[in-house]
C-alpha cells in the first residue's frame, strides 16, 4: 500500500514548498491536500515535480450536495477543482456531502445522487474520480449528514460510474461502525482511496485501537494497489511521526 501524507495535518505553518521537501526527505512519494484556493498552483506544481512527489487529491471548494439550493454552487466549485486537479497533476478530488438540513432524509440522498449523476460525465470526461467520504457524528463532524458506509456505497451503486468512488477513511469508520476490514474487503470495487488515523483522538496510527498492520495486510493481500492517506494529528514532533508510521506500516 502506498502512503499519502495529508500535509495540513502535519505542516500548517509550513509553506507548501517546504512541506514537500520534508516529506520526501523523509521517503514519502505522495501527498494531499485539503483546500486549494489560494494558492500559486504552478509553484506547488514546480515543488511537487523538483521532489518526486505526487499530489493523489485535494478537496473541492464547496461541500454542499445534500441541498438542492446550493446545487449550482457546487458544481461551478467542481469544474474549478477540475482545473486546480489538473494543474496539479492529481487525479482524485474529495468532497464532503455537507450538513444535515434537517429535510427528510431521503430527499438530501435523492439530491446528492442527481447532482453526482450531472458530474459524473464531466468526471469521466477529465479523467478525474471524485469520492464522497462518510464521517464520523460523534466527535469530529456533528450533524453531517453521511456517516454510514453502506449508505455511500449504495449511493456509487446508483449513480454507477467509473469516476465517482467512496473514500474510505478507516478512523471514521471504526467510530462509526467498526469491521473495517470486511466493510472494506466486501466494496473494495467502490472504493477509490483510503484514509487512517488513530482512534480515540484522531492522533498515531500506533497509539490507537485499530491494529493497522493488520488492517493494510489485510487489504494488500485482498489487491488493493491504492494509496492510504495519512490523515492524523501527530503527538509527537510531524517528521519523527511520519518517519515511524513509515517504519512500522510502510517499510
Amino acid at each position: 500500500m502506498r502512503p499519502s501524507v495529508v500535509i495540513p495535518c502535519f505542516f500548517k505553518d509550513v509553506p507548501f514548498d517546504s512541506s514537500v521537501e520534508r516529506i520526501s526527505q523523509i521517503g514519502y512519494d505522495a501527498c494531499e491536500l485539503w483546500g486549494w484556493k489560494g494558492m500559486d498552483l504552478a509553484s506547488c506544481k514546480a515543488a511537487l515535480s523538483k521532489n518526486g512527489v505526487e499530489l493523489i487529491s485535494l478537496c473541492t471548494t464547496d461541500f454542499r450536495l445534500n441541498d438542492p439550493a446550493y446545487s449550482d454552487a457546487w458544481m461551478k466549485g467542481l469544474l474549478e477543482s477540475i482545473d486546480a486537479a489538473h494543474a496539479l497533476g492529481a487525479k482524485k478530488l474529495i468532497t464532503q456531502v455537507g450538513q444535515d438540513t434537517g429535510a427528510n432524509r431521503a430527499f438530501q440522498r435523492k439530491c446528492i445522487v442527481s447532482t453526482l449523476k450531472k458530474a459524473a460525465p464531466i468526471l469521466e470526461e477529465n479523467g478525474i474520480t471524485l469520492m464522497i467520504e462518510p464521517l464520523n457524528t460523534l466527535f469530529d463532524h456533528k450533524g453531517y449528514f453521511l456517516w454510514s458506509s453502506a449508505e455511500a456505497f449504495d449511493m456509487i451503486k446508483e449513480i454507477n460510474s467509473p469516476c465517482v468512488k467512496v473514500v474510505f477513511d478507516i478512523y471514521h469508520q471504526q467510530v462509526m461502525e467498526g469491521n473495517i476490514i470486511n466493510n472494506i474487503l466486501n466494496n473494495l470495487d467502490l472504493i477509490a482511496h483510503l484514509h487512517a488515523a488513530g482512534h480515540p483522538g484522531r492522533t498515531d496510527l500506533f497509539l490507537g485501537e485499530s491494529d493497522y498492520r493488520v488492517i493494510f495486510d489485510r487489504i494488500d493481500k485482498a489487491g488493493y494497489r491504492g494509496a492510504c492517506g495519512l490523515e492524523y494529528h501527530p503527538s509527537m514532533d510531524a517528521e519523527e511521526s511520519l518517519r515511524k508510521a513509515k517504519e512500522i506500516y510502510f517499510s
